[in-house]
């Protein structure tokens, strides 16, 4: 099964290929956009990681005919009412992933220690050419640093201490890690994207499943046209 992944980040297709491999899914070729020669993208324009993340599975799914996934994932800080939220990706007006872990850091600069908490978002969601929707999201909680750490992930990762590590460090001389400078399978197991994803392998699993029916059918159709 062809699965069109809405996105221009390679390493969310790596991550999504890690999810897929644990899962032992096979039979599941994941493209891009530009592997399909592209197409007009949607405006972003929702109010939510949800709406976000289906306008642009909508629109793939529409304008490929293809099995479309696509995410909207961005981090949320308590001390800012949850912002950058879904502007996450152009906080700095730029889209570029230092320009806007910049400018956060300045608008964060004077916020103690203590109040410096932070969530990771991530809503994934697939449609199909025929209508089809499934929906999940997750979500990863931790503080955010005073200075970038880390040379893994992208984003806002440099950024992002978990709170699984503050909690692996406790009571211990170590330095909790970043969220870039975990590997990729510590991140799959416990990021926002990594837990939506993983949601969503029962559907994945399913539409691969429907997809070989389909394969099959087709070939026992042409052996029949051969033979006759």
């Amino acid at each position: 099964m062809l699965l069109h992944v809405a996105t221009h980040n390679p390493k969310k297709l790596v991550e999504l290929r890690r999810v897929l491999d644990v899962a032992g899914i096979e039979n599941c070729e994941l493209v891009t956009s530009e592997d399909l020669l592209g197409y007009e993208e949607p405006v972003e324009d929702g109010r939510t990681f949800a709406d976000n993340a289906l306008i642009k599975a909508r629109a793939g799914a529409k304008a490929t005919g293809e099995v479309t996934l696509a995410d909207d994932s961005g981090l949320c800080v308590k001390e800012m009412n949850g912002m950058p939220g879904v502007l996450s990706a152009r906080w700095s007006g730029e889209g570029d992933d230092d320009a806007n872990n910049e400018l956060l850091l300045k608008q964060m600069k004077d916020v103690p220690l203590g109040r410096r908490d932070a969530s990771f978002v991530s809503v994934c969601a697939i449609v199909t050419p025929e209508g089809e929707e499934f929906i999940e999201k997750g979500e990863w909680a931790g503080r955010l640093l005073r200075n970038p750490v880390g040379e893994n992930g992208f984003g806002y990762d440099p950024l992002f201490v978990p709170a699984e590590e503050d909690e692996r460090v406790d009571g211990t001389d170590e330095r909790p890690r970043s969220s870039a400078e975990l590997s990729g399978a510590e991140k799959d197991a416990l990021s926002h994207r990594g837990k939506a994803l993983e949601a969503l392998v029962p559907a994945i699993s399913s539409l691969v499943a429907q997809w070989e029916a389909r394969s099959s059918e087709d070939s026992e159709d042409d052996d029949d046209d051969t033979s006759s």
